[in-house]
């Protein structure tokens, strides 16, 4: 894809969802982890609903690690895979303590050796915990970039997200992060798209492909 395709994309977005953000409550950056580690397969409407009450009861990683697991589970369980993520919580927050005197390191590599937390969850506490420039490939920015033609319909969520950071200004990933997702819930739904209102759907291949076969 060209620049000036790209830059039409990145500059419609952000008329589009100029105040996109992260929707996870959070107050610092060890609860961001938290609600991101809940949020796999999850939505953050229903993170946020648990968290409201979670967050008041366990403030630090000790609070979680005091507690029985069965108990931790019972406070989440609300949440789909509520059982593993109980489990990886606890795990995270005990190498939090012992290896990180219980903060939330900054750097990507030491985020992703903590249970439970891969490359999408470390890239949004580091972008927005730390603000350091980062690309989450979520669900919603990966559907997106496929269509938009950012990025190949068989590319592997590793592979979008390389495509992304070669594509987008370093200094706009973050933002485009959140452009994206915002983009994906609110505008271009995996089922049922705004395809009528859309100004990037002359551009979108999911479009094209359906025209390629004769369907209106």
């Amino acid at each position: 894809m060209n620049k000036k395709t790209v830059r039409r994309i990145l500059d419609t977005l952000a008329e589009m969802f100029p105040e996109a953000h992260c929707e996870l409550h959070h107050s610092n950056p060890f609860e961001l982890l938290i609600a991101v580690v809940l949020s796999a397969q999850a939505t953050d409407r229903k993170v946020n609903e648990v968290t409201k009450e979670l967050f008041k009861k366990y403030k630090t990683p000790w609070d979680y690690v005091s507690v029985p697991l069965a108990e931790l589970e019972n406070d989440i369980r609300h949440i789909g895979l509520y059982r593993s993520k109980a489990k990886n919580i606890q795990a995270l927050c005990r190498a939090l303590i012992e290896e990180h005197n219980g903060e939330v390191p900054r750097e990507h590599e030491q985020l992703t050796k903590l249970a439970g937390v891969g490359r999408k969850t470390a890239n949004v506490v580091v972008s927005n915990a730390f603000g350091v420039p980062a690309i989450a490939v979520d669900t919603h920015v990966e559907r997106v970039s496929k269509r938009l033609g950012l990025a190949n319909k068989k590319d592997s969520v590793l592979e979008v997200e390389k495509k992304l950071m070669k594509a987008v200004p370093r200094e706009e990933w973050t933002q485009t992060h959140h452009r994206l997702i915002f983009f994906g819930r609110y505008h271009c739904k995996a089922q049922k798209p705004a395809c009528d209102s859309c100004p990037l759907a002359d551009i979108c291949k999911e479009q094209n492909r359906t025209r390629g076969r004769g369907v209106s």
